[in-house]
């Protein structure tokens, strides 16, 4: 009867789960949590001024000046700045979270909320990318630029990784299979031939 994996064994399995992808994550998480709060709770305290800060200032421009707005418009713009940043940092606390047990890192409990936190995430900060753009803020196109390729980086290696960790997995599969003929084929040449039967 085979032997039963030792704690040490399950252990070393379960920190093998942790992928590439769930590394950048949490970074990526490390950095958007602190930073879009603090952006938010700018809002928070003073909408108006809170939005003309470096990380929600092409949204404020873009409110006065383009779209004419007063100043209840511009707080309500502000308002669902904020109520998005605050959004994105929830969703990404709830992944870390999540990942933090290995039975639910086990089962991608946590890929639902970082599917989420990236989609609403990439969408704010490629908005102020174009936004900044179009307003001329180059510290805050600088700023939305880098969140910007960090989501997206994000994104796509979450979406790629375990396809090639499916690829690795049947080519796995199929060396095994390989190499279990050539062993097959030698414990039936190595059976002893039959008795020969007397005239």
């Amino acid at each position: 009867m085979a032997a039963m994996p030792s704690s040490e064994a399950t252990t070393g399995a379960m920190v093998g789960t942790w992928r590439i992808s769930t590394y950048n994550a949490v970074l990526v998480s490390m950095y958007l949590v602190p930073a879009w709060i603090m952006a938010g709770l700018k809002i928070i305290e003073a909408p108006i001024s809170g939005v003309y800060d470096r990380a929600n200032i092409a949204f404020g421009i873009f409110a006065t000046d383009y779209l004419y707005l007063g100043a209840l418009g511009t707080a309500r713009v502000a308002w669902v700045l904020a109520v998005a940043r605050f959004t994105v940092a929830a969703f990404f606390i709830l992944f870390v979270i999540q990942i933090a047990r290995p039975r639910a890192r086990l089962n991608g409990d946590g890929d639902e909320a970082l599917g989420i936190a990236l989609a609403v995430g990439g969408i704010v900060s490629f908005m102020g990318m174009v936004l900044a753009a179009q307003v001329g803020e180059q510290a805050a196109l600088r700023l939305h630029a880098t969140e910007t390729l960090l989501l997206l980086a994000a994104g796509i290696l979450a979406l790629v990784e375990p396809l090639f960790a499916k690829a690795r997995a049947n080519a796995g599969v199929k060396a095994q299979q390989a190499a279990a003929l050539p062993a097959a084929a030698s414990d039936a040449r190595a059976e002893p031939a039959g008795v020969p039967v007397r005239a």
